[in-house]
C-alpha cells in the first residue's frame, strides 16, 4: 500500500510498517509522481492549496483521505466518488482552546494597548475590565467548545452552549437570538457548512450587547466581514480572529487598524503539542485500515 504524506514527521511515524510505502509529497500544481496512480491512503497538507486537493483526481486507488485539521471544507468539494474522508476532530483541542483564552485575556485586559504603550517607551496606566464575573457563549458545541469550557473553569464565569441540535445542557442554534444579548463573549467554534455560513451577519452582530467580544477560531468564513467591520469600526463590539474572510487578510483591509480587533495568522493549532497529536492520530488510522477495522472521524453527513 502507498501512503502520501505531506511532511517527514508523519512519514517517520509510519515507516516501521510492513507492506506499506510511504513518500512525502505535497502537490504543487506541477506534474505528479507516475506513483500518484497507486496511492491508496492520503493525508493533504495541514493548509491545503487548491492544488493539493485536485490532485486527488489524480489517483485513481485512492481509498482514505485523512486531514489534519477538524475542518475539510478545503477539501471535501474535490473528493473522488468512493472515497473515504476523515477529519482530525479532537486533535487540536488542547492548542485552539488554549488561543481562545489567551485571545480572550488579551482582548479583555487590552494588552495590545499594553503592547503598543510598551513599544514607545511609556508607562500609561489603564483601568481594565476583566473575565471573571462575565457570561460566555460557545457556538459549536463540540470537542474544542468543551476543551474551551474546561479551560475557563476557575475564571468564574458563566457558559451557555450552543450546538446545531439540543442536548443535555447545550441549546440548539434556534436559541440563539435570545442567547446572544446576553452573552459578554461569544466564541464561534462551527464547522463551516452551508448553514453556518455567513451566521455572524448584521443581526446577528445587532443582537450582541454593546462592549460584547466575538472571538473566531473557527473558520473566517462563518462572519460577514463588512458587517463585523461596520460594528468594531464604530466602537460597539470587539473581536479576536485567528480567521477572516478573505484568508490572508490583505494588507491595507480595515480589520487591520482598529483598535478593537486582536488578529492573528491562523496560528490556533500551529503548535508542537498539535503537531505530535496529529502525527500520533494519523499513525492510529493507518494501523485501523490495515487491519480492517472502522476508521475513527468518517464523515459521512454535512459533518
Amino acid at each position: 500500500m502507498l501512503i502520501w504524506v505531506p511532511v517527514q514527521n508523519i512519514a517517520d511515524a509510519l515507516a516501521d510498517l510492513d507492506d506499506v510505502a510511504v513518500e512525502v509529497v505535497v502537490p504543487d500544481g506541477g506534474s505528479l509522481p507516475a506513483s500518484a496512480a497507486d496511492v491508496e491512503f492520503y493525508v493533504p497538507p495541514f493548509f491545503p492549496a487548491p492544488e493539493a486537493v485536485t490532485a486527488m483526481a489524480q489517483m485513481p486507488g485512492l481509498r482514505v483521505v485523512q486531514t489534519l485539521t477538524a475542518g475539510f471544507d478545503r477539501v471535501r468539494p474535490h473528493l473522488p466518488a468512493g472515497t473515504v474522508l476523515c477529519n482530525a476532530r479532537g486533535v487540536h483541542d488542547a492548542s485552539t482552546s488554549e488561543w481562545v483564552l489567551a485571545a480572550i485575556l488579551a482582548s479583555i485586559r487590552q494588552f495590545q494597548y499594553f503592547a503598543a504603550e510598551q513599544a514607545a517607551g511609556r508607562w500609561s496606566y489603564r483601568f481594565t475590565d476583566c473575565l471573571a464575573g462575565k457570561t460566555v457563549l460557545i457556538v459549536g458545541y463540540g470537542s474544542i467548545g468543551q476543551a474551551v469550557e474546561r479551560r475557563l473553569n476557575g475564571f468564574e464565569v458563566r457558559v451557555h452552549r450552543v450546538a446545531r441540535s439540543a442536548r443535555d445542557g447545550v441549546n440548539p442554534v434556534i436559541d440563539l437570538p435570545d442567547l446572544l444579548p446576553e452573552a459578554d463573549v461569544v466564541i464561534l467554534l462551527a464547522p463551516l457548512t452551508r448553514e453556518t455560513t455567513g451566521m455572524a451577519d448584521s443581526r446577528f452582530l445587532a443582537r450582541m450587547k454593546d462592549g460584547a467580544l466575538l472571538v473566531n477560531a473557527a473558520r473566517g468564513s462563518l462572519v460577514v466581514t463588512a458587517d463585523l467591520v461596520a460594528e468594531v469600526s464604530a466602537g460597539r463590539l470587539f473581536a479576536a480572529l485567528d480567521v477572516t474572510d478573505p484568508e490572508p487578510l490583505e494588507p491595507g483591509h480595515p480589520l487591520w487598524h482598529l483598535p478593537n480587533v486582536l488578529i492573528t495568522p491562523h496560528v490556533g493549532a500551529s503548535t508542537p503539542v498539535s503537531w505530535l497529536t496529529a502525527t500520533a492520530f494519523v499513525r492510529s488510522q493507518v494501523d485501523r485500515y490495515l487491519a480492517g477495522q472502522p476508521l475513527a472521524n468518517v464523515i459521512t453527513g454535512d459533518y
